[in-house]
């Protein structure tokens, strides 16, 4: 899972609304010098002639964006009402049978459950950020009492350290920085007599947490631990990279909050171990290794599944913490995934040839592995969006809007070669509406508010259920599973949310939060930004920023790159960064002639799909 809002001020943002500004004028005074009739809202004011998919997706209407927003915020209520109702204090809610779900303790090793699930109220916890940014602030105070009156980590369960890290820690900070922020931007919600007891409860399950770290010459920590008794005697060895990667912005952040760095410090020491496994001839990770040994036994490389999440926190140990290393290992990984991982034409929106794809490659050699994708790979446009490449997120989230049009879902694996699923079921995932959600803040164009309304759409339609929202167990029939996963309450609804809620603090002030891969909420504060230890700060290798973006750099709104000794805009005279081609700006973000090609590459009829909003 990949998850965050960092855009800062986009070089390009000012000058859009400006040209936009200029552009409507201008396009008003030469229609009203010709007596012109007003034409489609999807034409430019360059008189591009329009397509079936400009007049689909060009337009949005405000009471249309209000009733996607009430339609987001009944979908959250009715889940998270029902878990309350029928499952709380139970880890899940069952929305087919209205009843809670727990740790298998029958069958430990059931990892699909016991790796997520143990016996700690996990839905009520990743709920508590979603609660704070939809405003209900009395039940965020009261989910807040429940877990302090309710939730123990002394509990006998061996569940995954990754798992733990995203859902529940992630969750338990961010709840803390929320009742803390002076600025209150939610307004107030602290609860009566708080003392920072989610800190204290945070840092509680984090010490549970560090014995996965204890015993491997690596670096690497296991990938589970008994909560209670520490790592168990049989535990796995493989882990992911993502797994083992992705703990840096939580742990980090509990390293600032309390000043004991040894959170940070066996995050970052697993993150860097990773790093230096990449292949020597490829600069490509694997997506399993050994805790102990550091071999790979898991040779393919991609930007989904086992490796996502690790790539996103590079990126934003940059943003949150100002962690240049860091930053440098993201634009060579980004290097090398564009160089062996991309197919497909050059350019998002020119050219000829097979519309832009990532596949899965052989560490080693670099060459195509498989014939699938994953869902997970799905939040990669919104790495791409954060980072500044802006036209490449554009391409990247088409092929995924495409599939989810071709069953209503996305399934776990889709097959590019065939052009079918390979692994059927969808546990309602929050990828793609987090790139929905991101491209729509960097683009302001309204053919992602309709993307965010075809997945509402289709989760009303298909996974509602008597009580919350169910797995989609196949996307063929659209048959379902006894199972609503957390994510689904911290991410999923979300990013919805918040794609149609333009006046929403976060969207206000969306250069000063960064999300975590779980959707969690994190400020991007001045005292995170500073090193805690002072001799394991890399400052002295950091080379010094121009000064025209120095400013701008110490508080983390322009992505930088490294050449020689100097920081640079990456890839700012490169085609599409940091900016979307002006002369498209009040068309569709993907010309219509690459939608059609990759519409219809998916079987999809381009005329009956376009015309059903017609």
């Amino acid at each position: 899972m990949i998850r965050c809002l960092y855009l800062g001020h986009w070089p390009y943002e000012r000058k859009q609304e400006a040209v936009l500004r200029t552009g409507v004028l201008v396009g008003w005074i030469f229609l009203l010098a010709i007596g012109a009739r007003v034409i489609d809202a999807s034409v430019s004011v360059f008189l591009t002639k329009p397509g079936p998919y400009d007049r689909r997706y060009g337009a949005f209407s405000e009471s249309e964006r209000q009733e996607m927003l009430e339609l987001t915020r009944e979908m959250f209520t009715f889940a998270y009402d029902s878990y309350m109702r029928h499952a709380f204090p139970a880890d899940e809610l069952n929305p087919l049978a209205c009843c809670g779900r727990g740790p298998d303790r029958e069958r430990r090793d059931n990892i699909n459950i016991n790796d997520v699930l143990g016996d700690y109220s996990l839905s009520l916890i990743d709920s508590l950020s979603t609660l704070a940014v939809m405003g209900n602030r009395s039940e965020f105070r009261r989910a807040v009492e429940l877990v302090l009156d309710n939730v123990s980590f002394n509990k006998d369960s061996t569940v995954q350290v990754f798992e733990a890290n995203i859902r529940l820690l992630g969750a338990l900070l961010s709840a803390h920085l929320l009742i803390k922020d002076p600025a209150k931007p939610f307004g107030d919600l602290r609860p009566a007599g708080y003392s920072n007891e989610l800190l204290t409860l945070a840092r509680d399950l984090a010490n549970r947490l560090l014995p996965a770290f204890d015993g491997t010459p690596t670096g690497l920590p296991f990938p589970r631990v008994n909560l209670l008794t520490g790592v168990p005697r049989n535990c796995s060895t493989e882990t992911c990279t993502a797994g083992a990667g992705s703990l840096l912005l939580e742990f980090g952040v509990l390293t600032r909050l309390t000043g004991d760095f040894v959170f940070e410090s066996v995050a970052r020491r697993a993150m860097e171990a990773l790093w230096l496994r990449r292949n020597k001839d490829t600069g490509l990770l694997g997506n399993v290794i050994d805790v102990r040994s550091g071999r790979w036994l898991g040779t393919m490389s991609g930007v989904g599944a086992g490796l996502d999440s690790f790539f996103e926190y590079l990126l934003k140990s940059y943003i949150l913490f100002g962690e240049h290393d860091h930053f440098r290992m993201f634009n060579e990984s980004y290097s090398t995934i564009k160089r062996y991982m991309r197919k497909g034409r050059p350019h998002c929106n020119a050219g000829s040839g097979e519309h832009p794809l990532y596949v899965n490659v052989n560490m080693a050699s670099g060459r195509t592995s498989t014939l699938w994708i994953d869902a997970l790979q799905a939040a990669f446009s919104g790495v791409q969006v954060l980072m500044g490449d802006v036209e490449e997120a554009i391409c990247s989230h088409a092929l995924y809007h495409a599939i989810w049009r071709k069953f209503d879902a996305l399934p776990e694996r889709f097959n590019w070669h065939s052009m079918n699923a390979d692994v059927h079921f969808y546990p309602l995932r929050p990828e793609l509406a987090e790139s929905t959600y991101l491209l729509y803040r960097a683009t302001k164009n309204p053919f992602y508010l309709h993307v965010g309304r075809e997945i509402l759409v289709s989760l009303n339609s298909y996974s509602r259920a008597q009580c919350g929202y169910a797995t989609i167990h196949d996307v063929h029939d659209k048959s379902l599973e006894d199972r609503m996963e957390s994510f689904f309450l911290s991410e999923t609804c979300k990013y919805l949310y918040l794609l149609f809620d333009n006046d929403n603090p976060l969207n206000q002030r969306f250069s000063s939060y960064v999300f975590t891969t779980e959707g969690h909420v994190f400020p991007i504060v001045k005292e995170f930004r500073t090193p805690v230890d002072e001799t394991v700060s890399r400052s002295d290798r950091e080379p010094q920023l121009p000064p025209e973006v120095g400013a701008l750099a110490a508080d983390g709104e322009l992505p930088l790159t490294t050449s020689g000794n100097k920081l640079t805009l990456v890839n700012a005279s490169g085609p599409g960064c940091l900016r979307v081609n002006q002369e498209r700006m009040f068309l569709l973000p993907l010309k219509h002639e690459y939608l059609a090609q990759v519409s219809t590459s998916l079987g999809l009829d381009l005329q009956n799909s376009a015309e059903d909003l017609l």
